[in-house]
C-alpha cells in the first residue's frame, strides 16, 4: 500500500468517527432536553394555566404531543427555528395556541419526533396536554403537499391539531414535500 492511501485511509476512518460522535452527542442532547422538559412540564402542569392573552416567546415549553398506538410522545415549545426543532416539537407561530379553540400547527422532524408518523392511521388518537389539561383529537385525514401550500394551518371551524414533518420519510438531505396528519377534536 502506498503512503498516499494509507493517509487517505486514516482520514477517511477519522472523519467517519468525528460524524458518528457528532450524530452520538447531537441524540444525547436532544434525549437530555426531552427528559428536563418532560420533568418542568410535570411539575408546571398541575399549577393554574397562564393568562391566555399572553403569548408565548420562542423556545417557551408548551405541552406535549402524544400518539399511543405509535409510542410517539415529545414536548412541544414554541417555534420552529432550526434549533427548536432540533430539541423538540415545535408550535407554529400564527396557529391557535396548544390548549385554545382553532388550527394548532406543530411540526418536527422526520428523523426524529415525528419518525413514527410514517404509520399513522385514520382513527388513530392524538392527545396534546398543556397546563390546561389534555385534549384529545381523532385523526381525519393526511396528506402530502408542496412547502408552499400552507392552506393546511388556516384557522378551521373545529379545534383541530395539524402534525407537518417533511417527506418522503426515507428521503436523504432537505425533503421536497411535506407530510401532514389533520385531527378533530374528541368531545368528552
Amino acid at each position: 500500500m502506498t503512503r498516499s492511501l494509507w493517509v487517505l485511509q486514516y482520514v477517511l476512518i477519522a472523519a467517519g468517527a468525528l460524524g458518528l460522535g457528532y450524530f452520538g452527542l447531537a441524540n444525547l442532547e436532544r434525549l437530555h432536553f426531552q427528559a428536563t422538559a418532560r420533568r418542568q412540564f410535570e411539575s408546571t402542569a398541575r399549577r393554574v394555566p397562564s393568562d391566555p392573552r399572553e403569548q408565548p416567546h420562542d423556545g417557551e415549553l408548551l405541552g406535549r404531543v402524544e400518539i399511543p398506538r405509535l409510542g410517539l410522545s415529545a414536548v412541544v415549545i414554541e417555534g420552529v427555528t432550526g434549533s427548536d426543532l432540533e430539541r423538540a416539537a415545535g408550535h407554529i407561530p400564527g396557529t391557535a395556541l396548544p390548549g385554545r379553540a382553532g388550527n394548532t400547527g406543530i411540526a418536527a422532524h422526520r428523523d426524529s419526533f415525528f419518525r413514527p408518523l410514517r404509520r399513522i392511521e385514520r382513527g388513530d388518537l392524538l392527545l396534546l396536554t398543556t397546563p390546561g389539561g389534555t385534549r384529545g383529537y381523532k385523526v381525519v385525514w393526511t396528506t402530502v403537499v408542496s412547502p408552499k401550500d400552507i392552506q393546511v394551518l388556516y384557522p378551521t371551524s373545529t379545534d383541530s391539531l395539524t402534525l407537518i414533518t417533511c417527506f418522503p420519510f426515507d428521503y436523504i438531505g432537505a425533503a421536497p414535500k411535506r407530510f401532514v396528519v389533520r385531527g378533530e377534536r374528541v368531545k368528552g
